[in-house]
């Protein structure tokens, strides 16, 4: 017994030649086995293992994974071992990935027992190539597509990986993870794609609990949302959803649900600023639904609760009023949180049982947790049913919800339907409501347990949707048409009313139901009216008689598109009795009756000579041609009227009426040959049954059963063949004869009477292509030589040929051939008989029923419609019948399409060599149709570019003289391709390559050239731009490990299905070896001639520039890591760095820095352990930072290489972040110098390539003309610091040391004296190149040349400006990125001696600071002592005056304190604390601090003069203290919390009330320091801190204070939502805060209040509750003082007693209630505006709250009066509407 298959497409078994399929499947297999077995042993990777990759590509999109168990385990195998070899072509390499991908796909189907894959082999190929050194030097060509292919590849294979593969990525990754380096991104992203999560709880010890809570540790300890944070989050989402209830996350649940919110990044306050860092970083929403959906459910429901409180935070924000940039990430919540539940709720419900860890019971989700969370979703999802941005997102939340709880989610979406409809003045809420309404049809129509009453409302939407088909509003229509269909998909419209006198066992709804339907009738003739009508107005009509060719608009043509589509649903899901027409009595009606007036009105022989023709007879001919597509069987009984139709009427003058004569052929060849569904219907059999039988409401959005789906098809009897070949027989054979003679010159016909004939045959041709048999024809041979057999496989479709019969496709190439060489030699300006040629050479060529791009568009549109209406809840197909028989005609299309395999026969190369002839003729539009089909033929063969290259190349010979200018551009054209097929010119292919760029380099002397022509120039651009975008590096060698051939024997030898084949014998297998040698030296061989044909070709005298350019260009395409250019190039480039041209100099300069990276020698390396070194033990945990034995790394400048020795014995490691977190298991460093390769060589000593480098540098010429042309404007005031031009001369110091340096010292002193921006740029990027360059110099050497270099730094610093600082500050990074401090100490010295001597005045000592910071950021956490030095040396000039320097202070600060993190296992730092420093500089500002009054900025910037009193120097220093604070915001990774917090009283004192931008620096730091902090995010144990230091300032004196500390407290507690709610007590103390600050005497504080108060209920963190409303009711009765009569004279009484105070306090705090719900009206409002009503007439500001309070009211409730009116009693509403009307309103 065979075993069976891993998992086969059903469709096929569905086919009406489905029990063929077997065998065919099983004999396509073998052959795939054997053949790739074969390729694989014999060594050949192209063409053979490509081909037959494809093939195997082919056969699962045919027949799925349909081969055993052991086959796809050894598929797998195999095309891992070809994906991972290390030197192949990269395209190869994407290839097999993608197939490698496709056979991972169903990970159900293999368990870890059955497969195991190493994960090593795909670490080492994304190093390789993601992180590839030699790419940016243009050594490697890689697709954009590479990474994503890559990524998905090592996710497919990531289950499989073995049980070690955990413990060894993390001794593998953690020594990279570095916080302060970039390699932590590194780190962190390999974990987030390697690391296996889908472990059996057996081995988790083995799997994430060795990383789990490390990570989560430092996941939760960092707060400035660096890069990685979201990395990490995307794995503990994947690790949740795989290992549900085996992870215990209610500890972490509030800090989860806190980032996420803020991650949203919502606006709070009105003022606030965004970090940017926030907005690029935040978490991709995809992943937080993951983690929340896998989180949910278990025994503590505390996620539903945290679910339920964020939803209730941002209800607000989904309102269609609001519209920001953060919209888009909400509603992708919304949209993705149901479906992911939905997910989760089939896999524990209703999936199949695989070998992944199944769900515990404890954890699965629970029907009242479904409940849960419908609701809590439910209200912002009718919210955002009507935003801004569509109702798309909306409308796909519902339809999952609805899935779950039908009953909960319907009523109100319906409540939100039927008044849509009924509104005229709404368009845009129709259209929303409906397609939310499309969303859920097939929960509502099916009603179910949950929602039983769902289906009485289809045909009241039914009947109120109509008025929608209206011809005025476009976009209403057309949701309309959809929401018709998909109902009328979904419900058969069958009148069951006669049901209920027939039976009594109907339950209330079904009874219910049965009445309805009696309304299905009027429902279509109503519908049908409509459409007339929409058909009537439409604008074409009137129009269709003037012009023929007047194309329809693109919005009525989708009209037209919803309307058939529409209509042709509602008629196949009518009964008969509704639908009152059946194929074959519509036939007897019509057919007849067309033909008599056909036949009568052609009687007279005039009438086929007519120009114009009579409307009756156009219009009968056109009714019959579109009643003829129907079943074939059925016409046969015409056969005769027909055919006597058709020989009246093919050959009528008139072009329309032929035309219709033609698709009336067309028509009827089609129906009787195609093989076809003949019904649709969603139950099986049809609805005509008797009511008796079958009761058609229980139908009602019923799925179809695959099993026995019962599909009608029309497969072709002999008889319609019969009948098609006598059709073909009796109108085509007379007119390619016809065609013949005129072709041959023997007869004459008029232009017109050759298009009529060549429109018959192609109406014949696509009629009847699926009969006829394809072209014969040789194979063209020797195109590529292979070891393996590279035939086709036939499939079978259906079709026997007959052969005995004439086969017409080879009749119709051979005719039309001949006829377009005469038509082409003597009219070829009928331009119109070649477009019809064009498409007969293309249909003769493909058509074998279906055309490709129809096919395509079928399949899109089957996708839309599956995904509109599946279940996503039970899966297993659960599809209507009407999609499931669409998708097995799908499949036999896609069949015939794959069918007729791509073998390249002489036919097809005749014909291709036909459409490249018309692709080169004189007229634009015959060339750019041809062109098409030229290219969809190139695409369709097998290796046919190979034979047709050097044709279209022949066009562009430069010695040609007999070229036109449309020829060369057609063949231009043929080269570029379209933008998806084939491109000739960048074939992946030496052999292909070789020829086409020298030659379209050389096209440049061709006689048809022409500089002149702007579109053949742009076509030159666009091939140029072309070849670059897509050209990969090809490969050179093509050898196969041993490891791919063991397993292609063992492919080879497996059974089911065997295969006939025998083993290789081992000449066979030498030969293969033998073979592939060859092919490597010819690969090399085609490589240089390539070089040199390009070369040849630059160095002819008349070329133009723009041909060299194009050259130059291609030439650096082919620079490569495995082989260094030959000679003849190098000297070319190095020459080129001094060409005339500046592009070309940018070319060479790239070039030669890409020639010396080949050129570079090996530095040997030498493992240590630096546990020796530093002489003490390895910690037994982890633990990063400064650790004894990672101290030797630290600078110290007690001990610094400053001698020979000490150099020598001193052991440098470059990379930063080797040592902090932990050491690799074997470091490595550089061994001493001896190991190393020679320094200081003489000329002859070198090789030749290197002699012509050292040439060119050594000539003193050379170098001054380049460096004059380096130092040259390329964009004024655009150009920045260029890597490239570093990596040339870092290269040049690091292969020949300080060969050059004597030629080029005079030149760098002089330019480091000119001060202009030019000059400066170069002299720093050619010092960068020295001083990174130099990293393997001798002791000697380096310190000659630091000799050289100091004062040359100290004139370049002393010189700086404004537009070479920043040059400057990226020359020292630079030369200090990946170096040991130690080797730069000169350096360093340097930089630290004054950085502020204030000599240049203030920007110099600005921009010193800034180049400082740029080398020290660089070094991190190894120079402690240095980062102390600057501190001290800067700590007393904190009080600057000048801003700029305060600025690059605090900047420069932010990096002095970054080392000084809090993340978990992490040792204290040596470097400088924040907490140290912040207590020294509270002790000076003290004198701020305890002065009481305001502090204003009274410091004059110039009062320099004489010593300043302490408070003065304060407030400077506050300065600088705010600029640190703002720059440290964005960057760096933890915030000091407590210490800023001792500042916060300061800033609220400073920090203005208004928004004005008039104020000085002082004030607006402060304001926006205070911004930043308060959107911090916040440790549980600081929430106590903070609320202290707000409690206090609630009761300062400054007004100011009190009312910022309520800004502050609204954006912290938004920012921190969960970690606040969390803590009962902090809640209870900010509902205390703001209540005492709405009795604040100062009355902005208390509108402050109010506001604050509002916001915090509005999002859930208050709650109105009994005490509260008490409390302000309490208030609001506080007794008013009497107004005393006072004189008019007197002053008005300014400060407001007590009472007034806390009347108004209540009275703002019920407005705060009020105000709290813009969009609801909850119980305890309605209550609540009454009594503040009461308060209308009290005296101000009281008056003005309730004023203001009822119009936001009013303004906010508006839209949805009609609902919110319900809540009120009628007294209630009498009064509200009084006062909201009232004259006191306007008053």
């Amino acid at each position: 017994m065979a075993p069976p298959p891993q998992k086969e497409i059903v469709y096929n078994k569905l086919l009406p030649y489905g029990q063929r399929l077997e065998a065919e499947a099983a004999r396509f297999l073998a052959h795939i086995k054997d053949n790739l077995a074969r390729a694989v042993q014999l060594q050949e990777l192209w063409p053979g293992g490509l081909f037959w990759t494809r093939k195997l590509s082919t056969y699962i999109r045919l027949y799925g994974r349909k081969f055993s168990r052991e086959d796809h385990v050894l598929f797998i195998k195999l095309l891992y071992e070809l994906v991972t070899i290390p030197r192949l072509e990269i395209s190869m390499m994407q290839g097999f990935a993608r197939l490698l991908i496709n056979l991972l796909k169903k990970k159900e189907l293999l368990s870890r027992d059955d497969l195991e894959l190493p994960w090593r082999p795909l670490y080492e190929m994304l190093e390789r190539i993601l992180y590839s050194k030699t790419e940016n030097l243009g050594l490697n060509w890689f697709p954009n597509s590479v990474e994503s292919v890559l990524k998905t590849l090592v996710k497919s294979c990531r289950p499989y990986f073995p049980e070690d593969a955990t413990a060894e990525m993390l001794d593998e990754w953690r020594p990279l993870m570095c916080p302060f380096d970039v390699t932590m991104q590194k780190a962190i992203t390999y974990f987030e794609l390697f690391l296996p999560t889908t472990l059996p709880p057996a081995l988790h010890q083995k799997g994430f609990k060795l990383w789990f809570d490390e990570f989560i540790g430092l996941w939760v300890s960092v707060q400035n949302l660096p890069q990685w944070e979201g990395h990490l989050v995307n794995l503990f989402a994947r690790l949740a959803t795989d290992n549900i209830g085996y992870i215990d996350w209610d500890p972490y649940v509030p800090k989860i649900f806190t980032r996420i919110l803020r991650s949203l990044n919502l606006p709070v306050g009105s003022n606030q600023v965004v970090v940017p860092r926030f907005l690029t970083n935040a978490y991709d929403v995809g992943h937080a639904v993951m983690w929340i959906t896998a989180m949910m459910g278990g025994p503590s429901k505390l996620v539903q609760k945290h679910l339920s409180g964020l939803f209730n935070s941002i209800a607000s924000f989904y309102h269609p009023s609001n519209n920001g940039r953060w919209l888009n990430k909400l509603m992708k919540l919304l949209q993705r949180l149901p479906s992911g539940v939905v997910r989760r709720l089939h896999r524990e419900r209703y999936k199949k049982m695989t070998w992944l860890t199944p769900v515990p019971e404890s954890h699965k989700l629970t029907d009242q947790d479904v409940t849960d969370f419908v609701e809590c979703i439910i209200q912002p999802v009718l919210l955002a049913m009507f935003s801004k941005t569509g109702s798309l997102e909306a409308a796909q939340a519902l339809q999952n919800l609805a899935l779950m709880r039908p009953e909960l989610v319907i009523p109100p979406v319906l409540e939100k339907t039927y008044p849509a409809l009924e509104t005229l003045t709404e368009p845009h809420q129709l259209t929303a409501t409906l397609s939310c309404v499309i969303g859920v049809a097939r929960s509502l129509v099916s009603g179910g347990k949950w929602f039983p009453e769902g289906p009485t409302h289809l045909l009241p939407l039914l009947m109120r949707a109509l008025p929608g088909v209206d011809p005025n509003d476009f976009s209403k229509c057309m949701i309309t048409f959809q929401f018709i269909a998909t109902f009328s998909t979904l419900v058969p419209l069958v009148d069951c009313s006669s049901v209920l006198q027939e039976r009594d066992d109907l339950s209330e709804v079904e009874r219910e139901l049965c009445s309805a339907t009696a309304e299905f009738e009027d429902f279509v003739l109503q519908f049908m009216d409509r459409c007339f009508g929409l058909i009537e107005s439409s604008t074409l009509e009137q129009t269709r008689e003037e012009t023929e060719t007047e194309k329809m608009t693109h919005l009525e043509s989708l009209v037209e598109l919803g309307l058939s589509s529409t209509f042709s649903t509602i008629l196949t899901q009518c009964s008969k009795d509704i639908f009152k027409c059946r194929p074959e009595e519509s036939l007897k009606l019509f057919v007849p009756h067309c033909c008599n007036v056909i036949t009568h009105l052609t009687v007279n022989d005039d009438v086929l000579h007519d120009e114009e023709l009579d409307k009756e007879l156009l219009w009968n001919l056109q009714l019959l041609s579109e009643i003829t597509r129907v079943d074939g069987k059925k016409l046969l009984v015409y056969r005769e009227q027909l055919g006597k139709i058709l020989q009246r009427t093919l050959h009528l003058t008139c072009k329309q009426g032929y035309i219709l004569s033609c698709n009336l052929l067309h028509h009827l060849l089609r129906s009787a040959t195609l093989i076809y569904p003949t019904e649709y219907c969603s139950v099986p059999g049809g609805f005509d049954k008797p009511v008796s039988e079958y009761f058609p409401i229980k139908d009602w959005g019923k799925p179809g059963d695959v099993w026995n789906l019962d599909i009608q098809w029309h497969v072709p009897s002999s008889e319609e063949i019969n009948f098609a070949f006598y059709l073909l027989d009796t109108f085509l054979q007379p007119e390619l004869i016809r065609l013949e003679h005129y072709a041959a010159g023997k007869l004459e016909m008029s232009r017109d009477d050759v298009q009529q004939c060549l429109a018959i045959v192609h109406n014949c041709l696509i009629g009847s292509g699926n009969i006829l048999p394809p072209l014969k024809g040789e194979r063209v041979a020797h195109l590529v030589p292979s070891l393996v057999s590279l035939e086709e496989t036939k499939l079978y479709t259906g079709v026997e040929y007959d052969l005995s019969r004439e086969n017409y496709r080879e009749t119709i190439a051979k005719v039309t051939r001949k006829l377009l060489r005469y038509i082409l030699d003597n009219s070829e300006d009928d331009t119109k008989s070649l477009f019809l040629i064009i498409k007969i050479i293309s249909d003769v060529l493909q058509f074998q029923g279906s055309h490709k791009h129809e096919f395509d568009s079928r399949w899109k549109s089957f996708n839309l419609v599956k995904k509109s209406m599946e279940n996503r809840l039970q899966g297993k197909k659960q599809h209507i019948r009407a999609l499931l028989i669409d998708r097995v005609m799908l499949q036999h299309e896609l069949r015939t399409l794959t069918m007729e395999g791509c073998e390249y026969k002489t036919s097809h190369q005749e014909m291709i060599r036909d459409l490249l002839c018309l692709s080169t003729s004189s007229y634009g539009q015959v060339r750019s149709k041809a062109q098409q089909a030229f290219f969809t033929a190139l695409g369709t063969y097998n290796f046919c570019c190979r034979d047709i290259i050097p044709l279209v190349l022949e066009f562009l010979r430069p010695d040609r003289q007999d070229v036109t200018q449309k020829q060369f551009k057609g063949a231009l054209y043929c080269l570029l391709g379209n933008h998806s097929g084939v491109c000739l010119a960048n074939l992946h292919d030496w052999d292909c390559i070789a020829q086409t760029w020298p030659a379209i380099v050389s096209s440049g002397l061709s006689k048809a050239m022409s500089l002149e022509k702007p579109s053949i120039v742009r076509l030159f651009d666009d091939l140029a731009e072309k070849i670059h975008r897509q050209y990969e590096t090809i490969g050179l060698d093509f050898a196969v490990p041993e490891k791919c051939i063991e397993i292609a024997v063992m492919l080879q030898q497996s059974e089911h299905p065997s295969s006939d084949f025998t083993g290789l014998c081992s000449d066979e297998i030498q030969l293969g070896i033998q073979r592939q040698k060859e092919k490597n030296a010819e690969a090399v061989q085609n490589y240089e001639n390539l070089i040199n044909m390009l070369l040849d070709c630059v160095e002819q005298r008349n070329l133009p520039w723009k041909f060299e350019h194009i050259s130059i260009g291609f030439l650096s395409l082919l620079l490569r890591d495995d082989r260094v250019l030959p000679v003849r190039a190098i000297k070319f480039f190095v020459q080129c760095l001094n060409h005339d041209a500046i592009v070309v100099r940018k070319v060479a300069i790239s070039a030669v820095a890409g020639i010396l990276k080949q050129l570079k020698r090996t530095h040997k390396k030498v493992p240590i352990c630096p546990y020796e070194i530093s002489g003490s033990p390895k910690p037994s945990s982890i633990q990063a930072g400064d650790r004894p034995d990672n101290q030797w790394l630290h600078y110290d400048s007690q001990s610094l290489p400053k001698t020979k020795e000490a150099w020598e014995s001193c052991c440098f490691v470059e990379k930063t972040h080797w040592g902090y977190y932990t050491w690799p298991q074997t470091m490595t460093v550089y061994a001493p110098v001896e190991h190393q390769p020679k320094l200081g060589r003489r000329r002859d000593e070198l090789t030749e390539a290197e002699q012509i480098i050292y040439d060119h540098f050594s000539d003193p010429k050379f170098v001054e003309q380049l460096i004059k042309f380096l130092s040259l404007e390329d964009r004024k005031g655009k150009d920045k610091f260029n890597p490239r031009r570093f990596c040339l001369f870092k290269g040049l110091f690091r292969n020949f040391d300080d060969a050059f340096l004597p030629v080029l010292q005079p030149h760098l002193e002089e330019l480091v004296a000119d001060s202009h921006e030019s000059t400066q740029r170069c002299v720093a990027e050619i010092i960068a190149g020295l001083i990174r360059g130099s990293k393997h110099w001798t002791f000697e050497k380096v310190e000659k040349l630091w000799k050289l270099l100091c004062p040359l730094l100290r004139t370049a610093l002393s010189n700086i400006t404004v537009e070479t600082y920043n040059d400057w500050g990226t020359c020292i990074a630079t030369s200090c990125e990946s170096r040991d401090p130690r080797k730069l100490h000169w350096l360093f010295e340097l930089l630290l001696e004054s950085p502020l001597s204030g000599e240049g005045g203030s920007f110099v000592d600005a921009c010193r600071l800034y180049v400082l910071q740029g080398g020290l950021a660089q070094q991190e956490w190894r120079v402690p002592e240095l980062l102390h030095r600057l501190l001290k040396y800067l700590e007393p000039k904190l009080t600057q005056v000048y801003k700029n320097v305060r600025e690059r202070i605090g900047s420069v600060l932010t990096y002095i304190f970054m080392i000084d993190v809090s993340l978990p296992n992490t040792a204290a730092t040596k470097s400088p604390r924040v907490h140290e420093f912040t207590t020294r500089i509270l002790e000076n500002l003290k004198p701020l601090m305890e002065a009481d009054e305001e502090i204003q900025n009274h410091v004059m910037e110039e009062n320099g003069i004489g010593e300043q009193d302490e408070r003065t120097q304060g407030i400077k220093l506050l300065k600088t203290i705010l600029k640190w604070l703002m720059a440290s915001a964005g960057r760096s990774f933890s915030t000091a919390v407590t210490e800023q917090l001792q500042l916060l009283p300061l800033f609220f004192k400073i920090a203005p009330v208004e928004n004005d931008n008039s104020y000085d620096e002082l004030k607006r730091d402060a304001k926006m320091c205070l911004s930043l902090m308060s959107q911090g995010l916040l440790y549980p144990q600081q929430v106590p801190l903070v609320l202290q230091v707000l409690k206090q300032t609630a009761r300062s004196n400054s007004w100011h204070a009190r009312y910022t500390v309520l800004t502050y407290l609204q954006t912290m507690v938004f920012y921190n939502l969960f970690v606040f709610l969390n803590n009962e007590e902090a809640v209870n103390d900010i509902r205390w805060l703001v209540i005492k600050l709405l009795e604040d005497e100062q009355l902005e504080v208390r509108e402050m209040a109010a506001t604050t108060l509002s916001g915090l209920l509005q999002c859930n963190f208050l709650t109105m509750d009994g005490p509260m409303q008490t409390h302000f009711e309490q208030l609001c009765k506080m007794r008013l003082p009497k107004k005393r009569k006072r004189d008019l004279g007197s002053v008005v009484d300014t400060i407001p007693s007590g009472d007034l105070v806390k009347r108004h306090a209540g009275v703002l705090g019920l407005s705060a209630c009020i105000l709290s719900s813009p969009y609801d009206v909850p119980t305890w409002m309605p209550q609540l505006l009454m009594d503040l009503s009461a308060h209308l007439n009290d005296p101000q500001p009281i008056e003005m709250t309730v004023k203001k309070t009822l119009s936001n009211f009013r303004r906010t409730h508006h839209d949805n009066w009609q609902e919110h009116k319900q809540q009120f009693t009628d007294d209630q509403l009498l009064v509200l509407t009084d006062l909201l009307v009232s004259p006191c309103y306007y008053a």
